[in-house]
């Protein structure tokens, strides 16, 4: 048994091309166990994502903000499947930024563009820039980043 069935048959570096783009299938909503886990396990203490009565009246809308971390977590991982099913390593996040606040009961959604493509140095892998956007179920845009994926190469020979 060969574990290539497991994954897609595309996702590999050479499926990769700049200026190309995607709209990822699934959306994810945010619940308050996620914010809940994740903001106290790192000892996240701003207020915003503890104490709802803070909140109450705030310019950033009412109710208890999403850690940012889960958001942008969220967005990378709805965006997986598309592009890091075949990853040998995530390399690096860039230029995260959040435009805008997410709320418990916020649905995510992401959206990607391949904005380089490096070759590499071996004949294995190559290494993907992409850019994520998440946007919660308005259609506002709430969290950006840029990401490098080393993805392994579609095999020439036989497994």
């Amino acid at each position: 048994m060969t574990f290539s069935g497991l994954t897609a048959d595309s996702g590999y570096f050479e499926d990769f091309q700049v200026g190309q783009r995607m709209r990822h299938y699934r959306g994810a909503t945010i619940d308050e166990v996620e914010n809940n886990c994740l903001s106290k396990l790192v000892m996240n203490t701003a207020q915003a994502h503890w104490n709802e009565d803070s909140m109450a009246g705030s310019p950033l809308g009412e109710g208890r903000l999403v850690f940012g971390l889960i958001t942008a977590s969220v967005v990378v991982g709805l965006a997986s499947q598309d592009t890091a099913e075949n990853a040998v390593a995530d390399l690096g996040l860039d230029k995260v930024r959040f435009a805008k606040p997410v709320h418990h009961g916020d649905t995510l959604y992401s959206y990607t563009e391949v904005i380089a493509v490096d070759e590499g140095p071996g004949d294995e892998s190559g290494e993907v820039r992409f850019k994520h956007w998440g946007v919660n179920q308005h259609g506002d845009v709430v969290c950006e980043l840029e990401r490098r994926v080393l993805l392994k190469r579609r095999r020439t020979g036989t497994e």
